[in-house]
Order: structure tokens, then sequence, then C-alpha cells
């Protein structure tokens, strides 16, 4: 190799357009090790190490993280990986544009909304773009109960508080017989399954859902075990924006974890009121900022590019702002939290919890479900993950 040949650290950051701080940083990472490093500690360049600076440039701008880039590097030759590679990358950039397109659209309806009002709204405009963003995705989210029985089961397994969830909500309930009474949002009926032998006789539940995948794993897996019980289960189909049912038609009405997916809480709480019996009960429940945080750290150490959740649900509605919400419906909220947490000790029901988050987890995984399982056994490993829970229960009445 000749002398002239060699580009100093500088010379070849003039010569990719980068600075020198970039090329020592990939040096850092392994990317790009110079080809002669003299005695004296200077570092020199050669044109095959321009080429790869070059190709690392391109693959930067194209949107692939530095380990992509590393392993690109290692398995250059393998046409078959590098051309999967760049279509999960292709993907990924799809749905970036179908984001920036729901921006637009939201951009837009926020204008319209300017140019009729005197005034700004900001919290019917935050919740607004908030909402917009995630409704494609809620769609298909909750068409069945496959994503929220990967959820249930995890809480099931590892949760600390042996009382659990649902039985910790029920006994808040204190039903008596004789109620009639309403979930809106009830998923896969969990709560009624739970605690189906502790049901008082004659209370008539309504269960209500906005997706009809749901309420079909609700009836088939709960209308089983009450037929011969002395109370009865109905199923509905509505949104809570509108209930299909007379002023003060019950004595309880259930949210479990569904206001913050309201397009318009003010309007839904009237409603939710509004079919409540005076002097009856509203249970809500939701999340705050620590519930299972590290879980979404988990998926990030593992690719930066991940977010379970393109929105923070306890910022629409979770446990710190909830309750100035609620006051201005019910003159008496009182706030109870769970107290519980998880230990992980078994890899594949935490894969299955990620994988049935409403984020872009699965796009950025791909094809590396089985590295990524293997990634999550190792965190795991003997002692298990330790995972916070944040979650609790707004009980909400009119004193008379």
């Amino acid at each position: 190799m000749q002398e002239h040949c060699l580009y100093s650290t500088g010379e070849l950051s003039k010569r990719a357009n980068v600075s020198v701080r970039t090329i020592r940083y990939y040096d850092e990472k392994g990317l790009l090790t110079p080809s002669v490093v003299k005695e004296s500690g200077y570092r020199f360049y050669n044109d095959s190490d321009l080429a790869r600076l070059q190709k690392i440039i391109i693959l930067k701008k194209l949107g692939f993280s530095l380990d992509e880039i590393s392993d690109i590097s290692r398995d250059g030759h393998d046409k078959e990986y590098i051309n999967e590679v760049f279509k999960l990358q292709a993907k990924i950039l799809n749905e970036k544009i179908s984001r920036l397109k729901q921006m637009e659209q939201s951009i837009r309806l926020i204008s319209d909304e300017l140019s009729s009002r005197q005034d700004v709204e900001w919290n019917k405009i935050i919740s607004l773009i908030h909402l917009l963003s995630m409704e494609e995705a809620l769609r298909d989210q909750y068409k069945d109960a496959t994503n929220i029985n990967a959820r249930i089961e995890l809480h099931q397994r590892f949760s600390l508080n042996k009382q659990g969830w649902f039985r910790w909500i029920f006994d808040k309930l204190d039903l008596k017989g004789g109620m009639k009474i309403l979930e809106t949002g009830c998923g896969n009926g969990q709560l009624w399954r739970d605690n189906i032998e502790l049901l008082p006789d004659n209370v008539h539940i309504l269960l209500s859902d906005i997706s009809s995948g749901m309420l079909k794993s609700a009836k088939q897996k709960l209308g089983k075990r009450v037929k011969q019980k002395d109370h009865i289960f109905t199923y509905q189909r509505f949104d809570f924006d509108k209930i299909p049912y007379p002023d003060e038609s019950f004595d309880i009405v259930i949210a479990n974890h569904v206001l913050f997916y309201s397009k318009d809480r003010h309007k839904t709480l009237a409603e939710l009121k509004r079919v409540l019996r005076k002097g009856g009960l509203f249970f809500c429940s939701t999340y705050g900022h620590n519930h299972m945080k590290e879980i979404e750290l988990l998926a990030k150490e593992y690719d930066e590019r991940i977010s379970l959740s393109e929105i923070k649900l306890y910022d629409l509605f979770g446990l710190e702002n909830g309750a100035e919400e609620l006051r201005l419906f019910y003159n008496k909220v009182e706030l109870f939290k769970y107290e519980d947490s998880l230990l992980v000790t078994d890899p594949q029901p935490l894969a299955d919890y990620i994988y049935s988050c409403h984020g872009n987890q699965m796009t950025c995984i791909g094809s590396r479900q089985a590295h990524f399982e293997r990634f999550l056994q190792k965190k795991t490993g003997r002692k298990g993950l330790h995972v916070t829970k944040d979650a609790g229960l707004f009980v909400c009445t009119d004193l008379q």
C-alpha cells in the first residue's frame, strides 16, 4: 500500500463530508476501523475505508440503526439477508409516511376548528391529535381478544399480589341482588369470568363493547359458565358515547381501562352518567406513569426504534390527571391504588405481551423474533425480571 493512498481522519472527514467526531464514533463502535495505525497513534484510512464510510452514511440516511448497519456489514455478501433487511426498512418507512399523513389530517382538522372558534381549546386539540394517530392501530388491536388475552396472562401468571386485579375490582363493586350493571368496553369478560361464583342472585349485567370480536369471545367463554346461575348476562355492541338506554337505567357503570380511548371524554362521561341512577356508582380504572415501564425500556434496549405505544394512554386519562375530569361530573371521587408488581421468570409470555402492544414493535423486530426471544430469555435469567405496576380505580358518585 502506497503512503499517498492513505487519508488522515481529517482528510477522510472532508472527502465524506462528515465530522471528525462522527468518524471517531464509528471507529469506537467497530464500524470503521482504520487500515493503518502508526506508532505515534495517528490513524489512517484507505479507499476501501472511504467506500465503507460512504455505505454507512447512506444506510444511516435510509433510517437504519448502527446495530443494523453492523449486521449488514458483517453479512454483506448474503443477498437474501440484505434483501430482507431492506424490505423491513421499507415497511418501517411506510409506517412513518402513514403517521405523517395522520399528522397532516390532524393539522387540517385543527385548522378547521380554529377557523370556526374565537378561542383555542388546547385540551381538545391535543386529544384530537392523539386519537387520530391511534384509531387505525386500535381497530386492528381490538378486533378480537387475542391481544388482550396475552396481556391478561402475563399479569395472572407473574403478579405478586395473589388477590388478582379482577378480584380486587369485584370486591370494590360490593354487588347486591337485583342490581343492574353496565360494563362498557368489557373486552373478553374477564372481570365476570374470574368472579362468577361470587355473584349474588338476580343481578342483571350488560356487557358492551365497540368490538363485535370482543363480545363474541366474552359470550363464548362466559356464557357457558352461567347457565345454572340465577342471574342474567346480556351482550350488546355500542359506543360509550351513545348508549341506547334511558336515563338512570343502571345502578353501577364500569369502565375498566377504556376512558383514554374516548374521542371526547366530556361527552363520554356525560353519557355514562346519564344512564346511571341518582346515587349510583361509577367505577373507572386506569394506569399511572410508571406502569410496566421496565418492559418498554427492555424493548428499546433491543432496538432503540421500538415504541410499544405511539401514545402514552396515561397522559390522556391516568391516575395523575383523571380525578380532575371526573370531578366535573361527580361531587365525590375516590382513588384506590392497586398494590402489585410482576416478577417475570418465563420469557415467552413476556414476548407475547410485547407483541400484543399497539406500537411499532412487530415492524422493528420483523423476522428476528427468535433472536428477540433469546434476548428476553437472557434478560429474565434465573432471577426473573421485576416489572412495576401502577394501576388504580376511581370510584365516583354524587353525595345526596
